[in-house]
């Protein structure tokens, strides 16, 4: 079987060491270990600002990287999901210290001080992982200094109870092609990020979600926290008749009901291909 090159590095001209004997390129590399320091990194198809944007990786990530250009991108794999593609050098650095905590509210500010009256220095979308050096309550203060409010993050090992309730907290964001946070977030994108802070590991894009999560049930059997499939689309059940998803029909994250996006959907010529139980 034919290795997936979204979550595999190799390419014509480079491919990751450890797939010398599995795939053919001119050279191979081991890689160098990285931290993604923006709040959210563009992971694009090709070293290009207008190429495809294929997902995004979120503060705190590590990504191992294979090749950086003269041109300020780099080429590599994320470490969370596995996910390969270019991101902006920029917005990557040496590791430093690691992730304590999370993000767990859809977005979040940071103070340089301990004044909420100061200009914040940046804004963290939900699943932002960073390092507390100590409590200044009521905040958090990282190792470089950002002064986070404490209730808006967790320990790294805190999970929510109920995925859905993670989903509906994101009701009103934007659609976005790739996205993974408030600012913009696609349908798998919302899935991930859902599942995730329940702890539960889950691929990035619907195929693969489809392919990895769960045990099929019929449709006239689902509930809340099953998720529905079609080709190129994931929704995830609020209730035995509601769906939420994002969505390029609503352009945002919408609750629908379940048999209004089963007919919307069938009319453009895909029917539902799975309905998958955790």
């Amino acid at each position: 079987m034919a290795l997936d090159k979204r979550t595999n590095p190799f390419r014509p001209d480079l491919a990751a060491s450890h797939l010398r004997g599995e795939v053919e390129a001119d050279h191979y590399a081991d890689g160098t270990f990285y931290e993604v320091i923006d709040p959210i990194a563009d992971l694009r198809r090709l070293p290009s600002p207008d190429a495809a944007l294929d997902t995004q990786a979120l503060l705190g990530e590590r990504v191992t990287i294979y090749e950086i250009t003269e041109e300020g991108w780099a080429w590599g794999q994320l470490d969370t999901d596995k996910y390969v593609g270019w991101l902006p050098a920029n917005a990557l650095a040496t590791p430093g210290a690691a992730p304590t905590h999370k993000v767990i509210v859809p977005r979040t500010l940071c103070f340089p001080g301990p004044n909420i009256k100061l200009p914040p220095v940046a804004a963290l979308p939900m699943g932002a992982g960073i390092a507390v050096a100590r409590q200044v309550e009521p905040f958090s203060v990282t190792h470089n200094g950002w002064h986070v409010p404490a209730g808006h993050i967790a320990p790294l090992s805190a999970t929510y109870r109920d995925p859905v309730a993670v989903a509906e907290m994101l009701l009103g964001a934007p659609y976005l092609w790739g996205g993974k946070s408030s600012l913009g977030i696609d349908c798998s994108g919302l899935v991930q990020l859902s599942l995730h802070a329940a702890g539960i590991a889950c691929p990035r894009d619907s195929d693969m979600q489809e392919a990895a999560l769960g045990q099929p049930i019929a449709l006239e059997e689902i509930a809340r926290g099953d998720l529905v499939f079609w080709k190129g689309h994931v929704a995830i059940a609020r209730d035995a008749r509601t769906l939420v998803h994002a969505n390029a029909f609503h352009m945002m994250v919408a609750t629908e009901p379940t048999a209004d996006a089963v007919a919307r959907i069938a009319a453009a010529g895909h029917k539902v291909s799975a309905v998958k139980r955790l």
